[in-house]
This record gives structure tokens, C-alpha cells and sequence, in this order.
């Protein structure tokens, strides 16, 4: 069986007057992600991740910014297309491991109910799903809140 392994990082500013998605559901806070889709950074490192191992490139070039399609898109659709890609490929997802770096809100709360959306995303178990959150002890742009970052690493299997 052939495996490959996959990194993705995204980084979206943090502004009043946006809400914030975070692995594919809404969390109250006074600020969300600014982008073009709803700027869930968790699903878009997951997406690149899995490009990434698959060798189809990078998020961007699936789903730019400049196409007017994606202007607001729920990022659960750019997953399951992501998936989709791989599929035709002929290749399944093994596993996901992500860490998110926010100072705030508090993640850990979130965390089950973001497993079971991107497990059912995935066509996995809720045990090959991984989210783990930190705060950058207030240093850089996560420590003053301009920003929310998200790592990610997946393995895929021939189908």
C-alpha cells in the first residue's frame, strides 16, 4: 500500500464585524478570520495538507481568491471537494493531526463538535481526527489577537 504524508499552515487576520469558523462550525467572539471564503483557517490547512500529499497543489490554486465563486464560501464545501479530488486520484484519507494558535476564545470546548464535522468531511472514525489549540503566550500577531493560525498534517492511502 503506498502512503503519503502532507503539511498545510494557513493564517487569517482577526477583525470586529466578521464571524469567526473554526474547524466548520461558528464560535461566538467579538472578532472573526478576514478573508475571501469564511476564512476557516483550521479546514483550509487541512485542505492544503491533503493537496499537499496528493501532489494537486495548493488551496489557492484550487479555489483562488480572484474567482468570485468563492467569494463567501463555507469551507466545508472546499473540504468535501478536496476529498473529492483525492478520490478521483485514488487516494483516501488515513488521518488528520492539527493544532490551532489563538489566544482567544478558548478552543477546547469546541474541539469535539469540530472532530465530528470534519471526521463525517473525511469519511473517518473521530479518533483519526486530531485538533489540539494553543495561545502564543500573547508574543507576535496571535498574542495581540490580529490573527488566528492553523497547522496541519494528513496521511493519505491508495485507495
Amino acid at each position: 500500500m503506498t502512503f503519503r504524508v502532507g503539511f498545510g499552515s494557513d493564517v487569517h487576520q482577526l477583525v470586529v464585524g466578521r464571524e469567526l469558523w473554526l474547524g466548520g462550525i461558528r464560535i461566538e467572539h467579538v472578532k472573526g478570520a478576514l478573508g475571501h471564503s469564511d476564512a476557516d483557517v483550521l479546514l483550509h490547512a487541512i485542505c492544503d495538507a491533503l493537496l499537499g500529499a496528493a501532489g494537486l497543489d495548493d488551496i489557492g490554486h484550487h479555489f483562488p481568491d480572484t474567482d468570485v465563486r468563492w467569494k463567501g464560501a463555507d469551507s466545508k464545501v472546499l473540504l468535501a471537494q478536496v476529498v473529492e479530488l483525492l478520490k478521483e486520484k485514488g487516494w483516501t484519507v488515513g488521518n488528520v493531526d492539527s493544532t490551532l494558535l489563538l489566544e482567544r476564545p478558548k478552543i477546547k470546548p469546541h474541539i469535539p463538535a469540530m472532530r465530528k464535522v470534519i471526521a463525517a468531511l473525511l469519511a473517518l472514525d473521530i479518533d483519526a481526527v486530531s485538533i489540539k489549540a494553543t495561545t502564543s503566550e500573547t508574543l507576535g500577531y496571535v498574542g495581540r489577537e490580529e490573527g488566528v493560525c492553523a497547522h496541519a498534517v494528513a496521511l493519505i492511502q491508495r485507495a
